[in-house]
């Protein structure tokens, strides 16, 4: 049986943050979403009071990340998240308006699983994150096992 899958979301624009759920749940996602406006926060979630991550072993996490965050960088985010025993195997989603050619390879190196660019227009951004969503309805989450 799959395990249900957390959408923990590091965003720190709260307006996007709003257009990002309201439009996942549009695409009849009805997944928990855990948001987190800092990258200290959700790091603080994601490992947890001991720092090994133990607390979502078993657990099927997908991983929606800005890369501009107030606090430090998303890339930072992801290079913890896929250098973790227990969360490495959870996807990362990078959602971001930045599209610099170098920053894009970097974020794949690190071992994010789709990069995309937010569209400039708010019709743009909605219909690439209702088709985001169509995604998520698709794809299989594997548990986070060590």
């Amino acid at each position: 049986m799959p395990v249900p899958v957390t959408i923990i979301m590091i965003e720190d624009d709260e307006g996007h943050a709003r257009l990002i759920e309201r439009n996942i749940r549009r695409s009849g996602i009805h997944n928990e979403i855990i948001p987190f406006a800092t990258g200290a926060d959700a790091l603080k979630y994601l490992f947890g009071s001991d720092g090994d991550a133990g607390k979502h072993e078993g657990q099927g996490l997908l991983i929606l990340l800005d890369l501009n965050l107030p606090d430090m960088t998303g890339i930072e985010i992801l290079r913890q998240v896929k250098e973790n025993s227990i969360l490495k195997s959870a996807p990362v989603v990078v959602l971001t308006t930045t599209d610099d050619s170098s920053e894009i390879k970097r974020c794949y190196e690190l071992g994010c699983n789709v990069y995309i660019t937010k569209p400039v227009n708010y019709e743009g951004f909605a219909n690439a994150i209702r088709q985001l969503g169509l995604f998520f309805s698709v794809i299989q989450v594997p548990s986070t096992e060590p």
